[in-house]
């Protein structure tokens, strides 16, 4: 056979030599998860131009393993390629058939000679899209256009949230709002249930899926916003009950909205926490229940928002009314003493006229007195004692100006002091330093007893000397201060309770003390109220009447917010189109019953 030139072979192996290189090179690129095989095989001809003779020298290439990369404190040395002769090979058997030691080993790996030291490096993962939103939101807060007619205590809450927040932000995901969220602003939508209206809170769809970081922080801040106006309006936040009237006295105690958020935010379920914000009054359940039944019955509007209004009330009311009380539910003219949310006493009242209206509000009874003296209230001095002491005689038949005190047996000090009254010039007189008292006995328009729950309205419950009173159904005479037709035996189950004290030592106490108080060892909390609508579990509902017509004054402030709740249920929702109207069982007074002119009609 022809011996192949020189000139040939290096062709030849020159050609091999870039063919591997150019397989190593593409291999190079493959995916770290893709597997090949690690070597591979060339067959070179011995002469292209005797490819047909079927003589081939045979080259080894091994290529990387992608799949299990170098460790990276480890530097590979390049392996090596292919020798080139340095001399014209001796025989074709020495060239078809290589030494062991010329080539490389099956499992060494091929690398260029220039390749650089493989090392493994760390990659930082990028933060997640959703917790970049946080960063969003505090920028948005500051959105001139965002804060406009927004509530300050909320945005401040917000503010103060957010840049304590390192995590996600609350509500959004990477594909929108969040379970909780969603269940969130499905709650949200069901106010109307709860005696709110849901059309006052702005909400996003619970179904949306902003798409921006701009879009996702500002769908954020609306649920935020939206959740903390409706924490104040189960609250009771919807309006000021003290300044509807000024014989409403009930301070509202709303929700920190920062604990709002960091409740919510721990809460398992967002919607149950907003369930839990309303009022766990037994009566305010009742009525919601009664104002679901009336809406699906078809009721009158003027019915549903009567029921809305008390609802309202209850808002107002302590979230603890105590373990014992007293509720004085001035519509009703009746005074309860309730022990572990059960009636265990029950009295009729009386309460004062419009003009001297009862106040609502709530207080400690801390002492109760038997046969207690009465020191007149300014009121009475003002509008009753002054003008006749002042003016003399009249029609009480005497010449003297200070007859009516005879009459009533009034007592006159100057500074704590007993003074003469006929020595007084009352047209010139401080009266300021002056007080009236009355000593007890059967003239004493405080009665028997009275019960002390301090308070700056000076009013307070007592026995009443006009018990003719006790007998009507609408029970509207006097001054401000409520007075109980059986105040001994009031006393007494207050009194057992308090210290264990008889019904014999009560009948003692009020057969010969003498402005006899007793402190009572626990003070008790004694609840005003008015309340014109009481239902019970049953789904019936008492009506009183509005005496003094505050329940249009409440409606008048809830608004609209009233007027969108207050609508019946339409028939095709509920198969009834039937219109219900809610029994009343006291008649409203619309005026009191004239005064006769004595100083007993004036009592507080």
């Amino acid at each position: 056979m022809r011996r192949p030139s020189l000139v040939t072979v290096l062709s030849a192996v020159g050609a091999s030599g870039l063919a591997v290189l150019t397989i190593w090179f593409l291999a190079g690129k493959l995916s770290a998860t893709d597997h090949f095989a690690t070597s591979i095989v060339v067959d070179i001809p011995d002469h292209p131009a005797t490819e047909e003779s079927g003589e081939t020298k045979t080259v080894v290439a091994v290529l990387p393993d992608a799949a299990e990369p170098p460790a990276a404190s480890q530097t590979e040395a390049p392996s090596a390629a292919p020798q080139l002769p340095t001399s014209e090979p001796e025989s074709p058997a020495s060239q078809a058939e290589p030494s062991s030691a010329d080539q490389p080993p099956a499992d060494a790996t091929v690398a260029p000679p220039d390749a650089a030291p493989a090392t493994e490096t760390a990659e930082e993962p990028a933060p997640p899209q959703n917790a970049a939103i946080v960063d969003t939101i505090r920028q948005k807060l500051q959105d001139t256009a965002l804060r406009k007619g927004t509530n300050a205590d909320d945005l401040a809450a917000l503010e103060a949230f957010y840049a304590e927040r390192t995590g996600p932000s609350l509500w959004m995901t990477d594909e929108g709002f969040s379970a909780n969220a969603q269940a969130a602003i499905d709650e949200l939508g069901k106010a109307d249930e709860w005696g709110l209206a849901s059309d006052a809170f702005i909400v996003p769809s619970a179904n949306a899926s902003p798409s921006s970081a701009d879009a996702q922080a500002i769908a954020e801040i609306e649920l935020d916003l939206a959740i903390l106006k409706y924490a104040r309006f189960a609250k009771g936040g919807r309006t000021n009950p003290i300044e509807l009237s000024k014989i409403i006295d009930q301070e509202l105690k709303l929700p920190d909205p920062k604990v709002v958020l960091t409740e919510i935010a721990a809460a398992d379920t967002a919607d149950a926490y907003l369930r839990s914000l309303h009022p766990k009054h037994e009566q305010f359940e009742e009525l919601r229940q009664a104002l679901l039944k009336a809406r699906a019955d078809g009721a009158k509007p003027a019915d549903l928002e009567r029921l809305l209004v008390n609802m309202e009330r209850w808002r107002w009311m302590p979230e603890d009314l105590g373990a014992r009380y007293v509720q004085i539910n001035v519509p009703e003219f009746m005074a309860v003493i309730v022990k572990n949310g059960k009636t265990v006493h029950e009295d009729k009242i009386v309460v004062g006229k419009p003009v001297y209206a009862t106040p609502v509000f709530t207080a400690d009874m801390t002492s109760i007195v038997f046969n207690p003296e009465w020191t007149v209230p300014p009121t009475v001095i003002r509008e009753d004692l002054l003008p006749k002491l002042r003016a003399g005689g009249g029609w009480f038949s005497s010449s003297s100006n200070t007859a009516v005190l005879k009459q009533h047996k009034l007592k006159v000090r100057y500074n704590g002091r007993p003074v003469d009254p006929n020595k007084i010039d009352w047209k010139k007189v401080n009266m300021g330093a002056i007080s009236f008292v009355q000593p007890p006995g059967p003239t004493n328009v405080l009665g028997k007893v009275k019960f002390l729950y301090p308070n700056e309205h000076a009013v307070y419950m007592h026995d009443t000397i006009k018990k003719g009173l006790m007998d009507k159904e609408v029970r509207v005479e006097g001054h401000h201060c409520p007075r109980v037709a059986n105040p001994g035996k009031f006393a007494g189950v207050l009194l057992a309770e308090d210290q264990g004290m008889t019904s014999e030592q009560i009948d003692k106490l009020l057969a010969t003390g003498h402005d006899s108080a007793v402190e009572l060892k626990t003070p008790i909390p004694v609840h005003t109220t008015y309340f014109t609508a009481v239902a019970d579990s049953e789904g019936k509902v008492e009506i009183y009447g509005d005496i003094y017509k505050l329940d249009a004054v409440v409606a008048k402030a809830l608004g609209k917010d009233v007027k969108s709740v207050a609508v019946p249920a339409t028939p095709a929702t509920t198969g009834a189109g039937r219109s219900v109207e809610l029994p009343t069982r006291k008649p409203a007074a619309d005026q009191a019953a004239p005064r006769s002119g004595t100083l007993a009609d004036s009592t507080p």
